[in-house]
């Protein structure tokens, strides 16, 4: 081990730590800033290793006199853009530079921005609407007993969907805010397929479709929360309805399996089959982002807000569980909920 008491505290920390001796070479890295830059730059001049003129003129004012500065350092790797806040503090023979990574940052304000977008575009359509028949109604149509009958209807659809949007909200603002706290209740999932069943039977019925719970019986003991874990199984069931053909059957298939990505603990898992058109392969990896749809005036038409498959992600996260998508055009889709059984 390097007797150098600045090297060992150096290595023992996991952010990317450079050394510039006073002729501006770079005289130590820490094994997070190898793994970063390469094990070239010990030796090199760090005008030569950094090579960004911001960061650079900071280390040049604190190789000159000054006590402290702060910098930023970018790079572009394969897996997207880092950005590093770089603190610079003198030291007797240069300066140490502390690089970190504030990526993440970026990362969040870009899905804020994105979500507040998406919820601006979601809400402004349905209240355009409403606008427009609100106007017409105070003008053209205020005598007009049909017309005014039928905007009414329209606007009480539009009225609706803003409703439903709000309380998507609502719901994928509660499940983010609980997803790390495990479930402490034990609950049985058949009960929860059948409570699933049972409030989507008038929307089968009016589609002329049947929905099935086959596979093992109960009891199916699992840890959940029995809200939750229903609105999962009617986000799933009620998109098999909607998105199928009318006259099919949708299946609720119960089978146990081992998890291989739980350590091979005992898990449920349930299919949830439809005979629709199917998915293509290219939107099945963005299914569960936000206000993602594979066909949005379709989606829009059957009412969906575009939020339910990343609420049910969430649910699931809590739970340890997972989501499988499986689809072939034409054959219909099966989506697979895996929950451990302890």
């Amino acid at each position: 081990m390097d007797a150098d008491p600045l090297s060992q505290i150096l290595a023992a920390i996991p952010d990317p730590m450079l050394v510039v001796g006073g002729d501006g070479a770079i005289s130590q890295a820490n094994p997070a800033a190898l793994a970063l830059f390469g094990t070239w730059i010990v030796g090199r001049s760090h005008v030569a290793a950094l090579r960004q003129p911001s960061l650079l003129a900071e280390i040049g004012a604190v190789l000159n006199g000054a006590d402290a500065a702060i910098g930023r350092y970018s790079r572009q790797e394969a897996t997207g853009d880092r950005l590093f806040n770089v603190r610079i503090t003198s030291q007797p023979s240069g300066a140490i530079l502390h690089f970190a990574d504030i990526s993440h940052i970026g990362a969040a304000a870009d899905l804020r921005r994105d979500f507040v977008a998406n919820v601006s575009h979601e809400l402004r359509t349905p209240l355009t609407a409403l606008m427009g028949f609100i106007e017409t109604l105070q003008g053209a149509a205020r005598d007009d007993p049909a017309a005014r009958a039928r905007f009414l209807e329209i606007m009480q659809e539009e009225a609706q969907r803003m409703n439903r949007l709000v309380a998507d909200l609502l719901s994928l603002s509660r499940v983010e805010a609980e997803e790390r706290q495990r479930p402490a209740d034990t609950v049985d999932l058949r009960r929860v397929l059948e409570a699933a069943c049972e409030g989507l039977q008038p929307q089968a019925q009016g589609l002329g479709s049947r929905l099935e719970i086959t596979g093992l019986q109960g009891p199916l003991l699992v840890p959940g929360d029995a809200d939750q874990l229903t609105q999962v199984f009617l986000n799933l069931a009620e998109n098999a309805l909607k998105y199928g053909k009318a006259g099919q059957l949708v299946t609720l298939n119960v089978t146990e399996t081992a998890g291989s990505a739980r350590g091979g603990r005992p898990m449920l898992r349930v299919d949830v089959t439809d005979q629709g058109e199917g998915i293509e392969a290219a939107h099945l990896p963005r299914l569960t982002e936000r206000f993602y749809r594979v066909d949005s005036h379709r989606s829009q038409a059957m009412g969906g807000t575009g939020l339910g498959l990343a609420i049910v992600k969430h649910i699931l996260n809590r739970h340890r569980g997972q989501l499988k998508i499986r689809s072939v055009l034409g054959q219909g889709s099966t989506f697979s909920v895996f929950l451990p059984r302890r």
